[in-house]
């Protein structure tokens, strides 16, 4: 994990247990206002959402003990964990940019790949001009590095 996907983590965690958690616990003060529990919709929703907001956070809170921050690998010239590359798809010639990221940090429509995930793999060591082959469920792929470069 990156320092940058580490720090967004805690913040989330921050959030969760210093906002949402007291906003979810007047919800159902205020639900439980409204009488007879058994057939109170508002409270059974109230406490619905408080569970899934003590799942999340348990889950943040496991993420944070067992993370261990990643340095990039601090040569742009070459692929590899924290690198932002420019590819082009030899069949298509579409282009896109990727950071690789832990596999907690990953989203796809930010650009952050998993480090984990086939293109990544087959990204990694590579340098600007290489052309990789990445297998994908429709086939080989072919991706050319425009650019490597350490944000």
């Amino acid at each position: 994990m990156s320092e940058q996907g580490l720090a967004e983590l805690r913040t989330e965690l921050h959030e969760l247990e210093t906002v949402a958690r007291p906003r979810i616990a007047d919800e159902i003060r205020t639900a439980r206002e409204f009488g007879d529990l058994k057939e109170n919709a508002e409270y059974h929703e109230a406490k619905r959402a408080q569970g899934h907001l003590e799942t999340r956070i348990a889950r943040l809170n496991e993420q944070l003990r067992h993370a261990v921050v990643v340095e990039s690998t601090g040569d742009a010239a070459v692929v590899g964990f924290g690198s932002r590359v420019a590819v082009r798809d030899e069949a298509s010639e579409r282009e896109s940019s990727y950071t690789l990221v832990g596999p907690t940090e990953a989203k796809a429509s930010a650009g952050a790949l998993s480090i984990e995930s086939p293109v990544a793999r087959a990204l990694l060591g590579a340098r600007e001009g290489d052309v990789v082959k990445v297998a994908t469920p429709r086939g080989p792929r072919e991706l050319r590095v425009l650019s490597v470069s350490v944000p």
